[in-house]
């Protein structure tokens, strides 16, 4: 049994307590610590908006022996503007900043003799970096018998999405600012996931893309895959009865609709893919589901065969709803917990490749790649044509994640880093 101090960005709320609100890093946080808990002590280090923070601390006891929630900080453009010109450090690396948060985590290393500090994410890292061994890059560091192991789970390999975000920007004049922010932070991310790599003991990267992406810029580094995963029992073909006004042909896409990604996969998919959809099939409805829609997608609310939701209680119906779930995405990393969720419950999914990157599908089995906006509708509207293959494109889908996916088979390979 190892003591272990896990350091989160938001309160890793159970998504079966509020489904609305999850999101990936979420997830995969309050699954790792579900499963960790059953053989480990741990304590919590955490933000959380002041309305959820004692719902969070009630929900996560059964599974945490401390749970220490500081308000989430804030930074106004113009001070986020400064950092970006003035600044050495990335936006991700200033995003959580908190002198209170750095005093806390100062205490409760001095009061527990942590075995493990877990970093969950690149936002956090900046605790781990002071409090610990900020001074002592791994190959200098003494050996200190009670120094704490430090494992960084890098959720993403960050710059790669900043680069990414940067070269899709820059395609459009009216985006070259935010291609101009993308870039910045780009350079200053690698020097950053850099130095928190050489500090950490152990590395964790969400897959083999990410890892190779992280040895890009730190040749010879050793970095475990621990992938995502998804909670089979809560996502099952029958978990719910589907959300019956969407109608038989519904096109669905989930995500936190502020996120960059996210919000360039639905406007691509409005503009290039869902024209050609609807001049053969104009009975088709989309769906966009998730909350805070982003100003960017005010537009498409005028448009009759686009549905934008907001935050719904849960995505779990609309998924079940859905005649093909679309994961249109042309930015990211990572790997994607909706295409997860969207297989467990045994839906049709057409894709881009990067929508499914670091997960080994195979196209056709489990899921319809397409990455043009001709091949992406036209897969679509061969899976609304063709029922019988619909449904054997989800069986096989929930069939290949219930194989490789399930948190009970994932917990144990991070279990094996802290020997």
């Amino acid at each position: 049994m190892a003591r272990i101090l896990i350091l989160t960005p938001q309160l890793p709320i159970p998504p079966q307590a509020l489904t609305g609100l999850s999101q990936g890093t979420i997830i995969r946080n309050f699954n790792l610590i579900a499963g960790l808990a059953k053989r480990h002590t741990l304590d919590l280090l955490t933000f959380a908006p002041a309305e959820t923070d004692e719902i969070g601390d009630e929900l996560l006891r059964p599974y945490c022996r401390r749970v220490v929630v500081e308000p989430a900080p804030t930074r106004s453009l113009a001070c986020r503007a400064a950092d970006t010109l003035f600044n050495s450090l990335p936006d991700m690396a200033l995003r959580l900043e908190s002198p209170t948060m750095h005093r806390r985590m100062a205490a409760l290393l001095a009061e527990t003799s942590y075995d493990v500090v877990q970093v969950e994410g690149i936002e956090m890292a900046p605790y781990a970096l002071k409090s610990l061994r900020a001074a002592h890059p791994r190959a200098a560091r003494p050996t200190v018998a009670s120094s704490p192991r430090l494992v960084f789970d890098d959720h993403n390999a960050e710059y790669l999405l900043q680069k990414r975000n940067c070269l899709t920007d820059i395609r459009q004049p009216r985006r070259w600012l935010a291609a101009a922010y993308s870039f910045v932070q780009w350079q200053k991310l690698v020097a950053y996931e850099r130095r928190i790599c050489r500090t950490a003991d152990r590395v964790i990267a969400v897959s083999e893309a990410d890892r190779a992406a992280l040895q890009r810029i730190l040749p010879g580094l050793e970095i475990a895959v621990i992938p995502n995963g998804v909670d089979l029992t809560f996502y099952r073909p029958d978990a719910v009865s589907p959300q019956r006004e969407l109608g038989p042909r519904a096109l669905v896409f989930t995500g936190k609709m502020d996120y960059r990604p996210n919000i360039d996969a639905v406007l691509w998919f409005a503009d290039a893919v869902l024209p050609l959809i609807l001049a053969e099939a104009p009975d088709v409805r989309f769906y966009v589901v998730g909350q805070q829609p982003h100003a960017r997608l005010a537009r498409l609310t005028a448009h009759p065969n686009i549905v934008l939701t907001g935050r719904v209680p849960d995505t779990r119906p609309y998924i079940a709803a859905a005649a093909v779930y679309v994961v249109p995405l042309r930015i990211g990393g990572g790997t994607r917990l909706k295409v997860l969720e969207a297989m467990a419950m045994g839906q049709a999914i057409v894709s881009t490749r990067v929508g499914c990157d670091g997960f080994d599908f195979r196209d056709g089995r489990e899921v319809y790649f397409a990455d043009e906006p001709i091949s992406f509708a036209a897969a679509v509207l061969a899976l609304l044509a063709d029922r019988s293959r619909a449904m054997a494109l989800g069986r096989a889908a929930r069939a290949y994640v219930e194989a490789h996916y399930g948190w009970e088979a994932i917990v144990p390979r991070l279990e094996a880093l802290y020997a």
